[in-house]
């Protein structure tokens, strides 16, 4: 068997469902979240996200829902493509000195539940379907000319200490919403319209990348608390949601990352045509200096329940990271789909082995069973693997 190395943009995933949509160019709407554009950066497209109704839409935005409430790919892709993105142009720094619609925008980031909103588009908005690898899939988008929220936004006590208290880094005001339970979802909206930091800092931030910066932020908090643990053991996890299988390989070492993707079914790019296809990237004891390029966002993605696992156990370990992405995954939903589904492979309860031998024994097995492919063409690829034979001892950076 071949396997070819590719990265995450290379995968091409166009969704499979047909929406038939009767959008309207005025409204009433309640938005469950912000859509803070990249293109043109720092020129960028703002805008909320809103089907064209009012009362409750909080499935309509959030992972933590879908997860729980185990909703199918075609469910979810259903209501994410019946948002509809009201949008204007804005500059990046325009979350210092607002204007009416920004706080607009703002008070939809930081709200408990969705924002009642009067609509008015300068077009009636025409849904064309685009894959979207990071961020979460939204339906057609219009030209704003007009918003107005039509019921007072419930804030919690919470998120508004972080906002108001504008001597407050980001990081940390992010930390310590995680750290109360707050939705990495809703941190993302929090961060991408420009509610935290220091005043003379705050800038709206892409949606794209304010998804990584809270899975990035938030992990390497972790990581400094588990660098304190003791070492664990050898334990294998499987499972896994939505076509994206996760299996993870713990190490009784110090702290070390890497996450392979393998892409099953998928079609790839013309320049690469036969094979299996695979990502990666990974990081030492002393963490990454760059970002993630192979595997992009769902490299952070899945090493934040990763670390979360390592907490809750109070040990410290090594962790390979495997996802497989099968043909059932044939709409791209986003980067939570990896967070998500790594949480449910690390739920599902551990195997323990005695020794790496017996547990590469028992991995090679399983994915042999389960996706008729052979584990070892990634093991033998692997740095951390290589890395573990000249291990450094914890005493080391102590």
């Amino acid at each position: 068997m071949h396997i070819k190395r590719v990265k995450y943009k290379d995968i091409e995933q166009i969704p499979k469902i047909n929406i038939n949509k009767n959008f309207k160019q005025n409204f009433s709407g309640s938005s469950p979240a912000p859509f803070i554009g990249r293109y043109g950066y720092p020129n960028i497209n703002v805008g909320f996200l809103s089907p064209q109704f009012s009362g409750d839409t909080s499935h309509y935005d959030s992972p933590n829902l879908w997860s729980k409430g185990r909703f199918p790919i075609a469910n979810i892709a259903s209501l994410r493509y019946g948002l509809v993105n009201s949008r204007t142009e804005g500059n990046i720094t325009a979350a210092r000195k607002p204007n009416r619609f920004l706080e607009i925008i703002q008070e939809v980031g930081m709200a408990k539940k969705a924002v009642e909103l009067e609509v008015n588009l300068t077009k009636i908005p025409q849904l064309k379907l685009r894959p979207q690898k990071e961020i979460i899939p939204f339906g057609p988008a219009s030209k704003l000319q007009k918003a107005t929220i039509t019921a007072n936004p419930k804030v919690d006590t919470r998120v508004e200490r972080v906002v108001s208290d504008t001597d407050l880094r980001s990081a940390p005001g992010i930390i310590s919403l995680y750290k109360k339970g707050f939705e990495e979802n809703f941190l993302t909206k929090l961060m991408s319209v420009g509610n935290t930091g220091l005043k003379k800092n705050r800038i709206l931030v892409p949606t794209r990348w304010s998804i990584t910066a809270v899975d990035d932020t938030v992990g390497k908090d972790l990581i400094k608390e588990v660098k304190d643990y003791s070492v664990g053991d050898y334990q294998l996890h499987f499972g896994g949601e939505w076509g994206n299988y996760y299996l993870v390989l713990f190490f009784p070492e110090v702290w070390s990352y890497e996450l392979f993707e393998m892409y099953l079914g998928h079609k790839v790019n013309e320049w690469s045509k036969a094979g299996n296809f695979y990502s990666t990237d990974y990081e030492n004891y002393k963490g990454r200096k760059n970002y993630a390029e192979e595997c992009a966002g769902g490299y952070y993605a899945a090493r934040l329940p990763v670390l979360e696992k390592m907490k809750s156990n109070k040990r410290q370990q090594s962790a390979l990271v495997l996802r497989f992405i099968s043909s059932e995954y044939d709409v791209p939903l986003g980067v939570w789909v990896c967070r998500e589904a790594t949480r449910k492979s690390l739920a599902e309860k551990p195997i323990s082995f005695a020794t790496q031998e017996l547990m590469f024994k028992y991995a090679t097995e399983l994915i042999k069973r389960k996706f008729s492919f052979d584990l070892s063409l990634l093991l033998k690829e692997s740095k951390l693997l290589k890395e573990k034979n000249q291990q450094r001892k914890l005493n080391e950076f102590t």
